[in-house]
């Protein structure tokens, strides 16, 4: 619940910022025209992406148990990891850009067709929102309760939604970066969870018959399988009965991501820091 109800989140407010900017820019350059194209563009990539997510859902849950199954399940999570990884570097690095690189995209696609363009714009840019999110949603379905996570990706979208409105408000008064930077550190330790359920089916599968000996067994204590224990796994990525290489694996790339991480969000506000200084 709480994994998908900080990913909704995360997703929902960088859409809602991207369909905001190209909005406004089209205002600004009086084409108001346009409005209902950007609308189009952006509910069939919401769609596109639902569909999509659906059918590998339901295709995959009837082989429910099945090694077929597990094999996904261990792709799904390699991939939502590192897509994880990925975005919320490039967020904290390319995050001020986003505004100048769309609205070159939007002159560009006026320059081909404006209507056509205009909604292709949108659509791709929400699209890879919705498409990582759909990504994120189905390896956190697969490693926890459906109902839970469900109930979190709702919420999340409810908040991202008021945040948004709450930028369209305030402007400038809400630190968006700040935002993205907390967010980001939490969406890592998601993505540290999803390598352990990774690493722990790709050990049950026999890809990995190494380090499967289990450090400890907290099963009696909090059982991973009650409804907390599922909770505090989609979180934390806690498991009653992890293996030495789980918690190597665990520890590591928490350890890596994070301190560079903080690297990279100690340079982007040194600038600030100096310049106050002068």
């Amino acid at each position: 619940m709480l994994a998908t109800f900080a990913i909704f989140i995360r997703e929902g407010i960088e859409a809602s910022m991207i369909v905001a900017i190209l909005l406004a820019y089209l205002n600004q350059i009086e084409r108001r025209d346009l409005f209902k194209d950007v609308i189009i563009g952006v509910l069939s990539a919401l769609a596109f992406a639902a569909v999509v997510g659906t059918i590998i859902y339901t295709t995959l849950k009837v082989y429910a148990g099945t090694r077929l199954q597990t094999q996904f399940e261990t792709v799904t999570y390699l991939i939502a990891a590192a897509v994880m990884t990925y975005m919320t570097f490039w967020m904290t690095s390319h995050g001020r850009t986003i505004s100048k690189d769309l609205k070159n995209q939007a002159n560009k696609a006026m320059g081909k067709g404006a209507r056509f363009g205009i909604a292709f714009t949108a659509a791709q840019a929400v699209g890879r929102e919705s498409l990582e999110a759909m990504v994120f949603t189905l390896a956190i379905l697969f490693a926890t309760s459906t109902h839970l996570a469900i109930v979190g990706a709702v919420a999340g979208l409810v908040v991202s939604l008021a945040f948004a409105f709450m930028i369209y408000r305030l402007g400038k008064r809400i630190n968006i970066a700040k935002a993205f930077r907390y967010l980001g550190f939490v969406l890592m330790i998601f993505a540290a969870g999803l390598l352990v359920d990774a690493i722990s089916n790709l050990q049950q599968l026999g890809y990995l018959p190494v380090l499967t000996k289990v450090m400890w067994n907290s099963t009696a204590l909090l059982n991973d399988q009650s409804t907390f224990g599922d909770v505090v796994h989609s979180f934390f990525g806690y498991s009653s009965t992890p293996t030495i290489l789980q918690g190597f694996t665990y520890v590591a790339y928490l350890g890596i991501v994070l301190s560079i991480f903080a690297k990279i969000t100690k340079g982007k506000r040194a600038p600030k820091n100096t310049a106050a200084a002068a």
